[in-house]
């Protein structure tokens, strides 16, 4: 069971274990941005590696593109970040602390001290930077990864002779100017997203091959109340517009699932008419339930034909695709499904967060697949430490290992728990006898013996979850 404990708890743990740091903090750091140390940079990594291979890697149907991150400006003229991607700026008459609010919040809430908000008009998230010497070119630190995805749509299409329906994914920087960035890695000024479009022919937007498989499948979703309903029950009272919607949602949302977060803290949320995005027909979000309240951790967006119909327009050039069945120009609508990597990595970490009290230590139930350290590799006593660190090589080009030998064992099995190590190792006298390691799992610390040469296939049939740990060796 998820221990719940706050988000200032979770900034210092993070710090402390070497997953998160404020960025500069010998300088005072600076708000809204972080560095992520040791075990973070491998979570992130992780993170991204199996979004990549669910929605790229495994699919017939999506390529991915790599964008930079500075490009023409007419980019987000012509998408409407340059008119419209603001927030209401708001500053408190009693404690001068600025906030932003939505448009339906104005005169209704009070900042935290008890004052009342005064509108400072709306204020436009993007950074400003200039290209080139002198006054060069105004350009901006792109807020979305995605406009440079329609912006190469066509050539995409061409190189990887792909047809409708299809999608372009990436995974990148994204840098947004926000007012009061907060709540550790939840509002960020610099964040990574996992994003990807899918183009579909608008004459088939309910041609989904995938559809029936999953729309008697039930998720809480809340609307004008919170409530548990199939996919097909949301299509008919159009939360969905169209089935591809529906489908590329529950996809996103089995994603999730499937790296262990518990259903029962994730819920859908249909945006309403009018906080829909100026692009967007409808939208969906995927909300955790931190412990500040429930927040949103991916985004599902009907955009319609807005961006390339913009792009068109401003540009000057043909972003149609040719259908050789139909014998037509077609100018696909998209279906966007868009991740932030920190925010999901924040959502993993809560939810395999337990304050073990029979252990007396941390237990970080991170899945498999996610864990920064698989194994963990310990002597029994520092005399066994140069046969210990010969099965630490063995496994150290295979998989992501920790080599540990200060302190007890019962230590070492501590700060493993702590970090998410799954499954630790330890080779002991009887070791060099039997040519067997004894290997301890991290979430009931149940312990099988298996022979040294068996170690490689065993962890790694272990750690994709391909047979259980008691079948793994002998019983101890």
């Amino acid at each position: 069971m998820t221990t719940k404990i706050t988000i200032e708890d979770m900034t210092v743990f993070c710090k402390k274990k070497g997953f998160v740091y404020s960025s500069a903090e010998i300088y005072g750091g600076l708000s809204g941005f972080w560095d992520f140390g040791p075990l973070g940079v491998e979570l992130k990594n992780n993170i991204k590696a199996e979004w990549w291979k669910f929605f790229v890697q495994n699919r017939e149907d999506v390529v991915g593109v790599d964008g930079s991150i500075i490009t023409n400006p007419k980019v987000w003229e012509a998408s409407g970040h340059v008119d419209s991607f603001t927030d209401i700026y708001v500053k408190c008459v009693k404690c001068q602390k600025p906030n932003k609010i939505d448009k339906n919040e104005l005169g209704k809430i009070k900042c935290e001290c008890g004052g009342k908000y005064t509108n400072q008009g709306d204020f436009n998230l993007m950074f400003k930077t200039q290209v080139g010497p002198g006054k060069g070119i105004t350009s901006y630190l792109r807020p979305e990864t995605a406009q440079l995805i329609f912006t190469n749509f066509k050539l995409v299409a061409e190189n990887a002779r792909m047809k409708l329906p299809f999608g372009i994914a990436q995974i990148g920087k994204a840098f947004r100017n926000e007012i009061s960035p907060r709540e550790f890695l939840f509002r960020s000024r610099e964040f990574e997203q996992m994003e990807l479009q899918y183009f579909i022919d608008p004459d088939k937007v309910d041609d989904c091959p995938f559809y029936n498989k999953i729309k008697n499948n039930k998720i809480n979703i809340l609307t004008s109340r919170e409530r548990s309903i199939t996919i097909e029950e949301m299509l008919e009272n159009k939360i969905f517009k169209n089935k591809w919607h529906a489908y590329w949602l529950y996809n996103s949302y089995q994603w999730f699932l499937s790296l262990g977060i518990d259903k029962n803290n994730l819920r859908l949320r249909e945006h309403k008419k009018d906080e829909l995005s100026h692009y967007a027909n409808a939208a969906v979000d995927i909300e955790y339930n931190f412990p500040t309240g429930w927040k949103e951790i991916f985004g599902s967006h009907d955009r319609g034909q807005f961006d390339l119909t913009q792009h068109e327009k401003t540009s000057k050039k043909e972003l149609k695709t040719y259908d050789e069945t139909t014998n037509k120009k077609i100018l696909p609508l998209v279906i966007e499904s868009s991740f932030g990597v920190e925010r999901a990595m924040l959502a993993f970490l809560f939810d395999a967060y337990n304050d073990d009290k029979k252990r007396g230590n941390i237990l970080l139930k991170l899945h498999n697949k996610l864990a920064p350290v698989k194994i963990g590799v310990f002597s029994l006593v520092n005399k066994l430490n140069k046969e210990t660190k010969q099965v630490y090589d063995i496994l150290k080009e295979k998989v992501p290992c920790q080599y540990d030998v200060s302190g007890s064992v019962g230590r070492r099995y501590a700060r493993a728990d702590e970090i998410g190590i799954p499954f630790c190792i330890t080779f002991d006298f009887d070791s060099l006898k039997d040519k067997s390691v004894t290997i301890r799992n991290r979430d009931d610390t149940k312990q099988v013996r298996i022979k040294i040469a068996e170690l490689k296939n065993t962890l790694k049939a272990l750690l994709n979850s391909e047979i259980k740990f008691e079948k793994a060796g002998k019983k101890i």
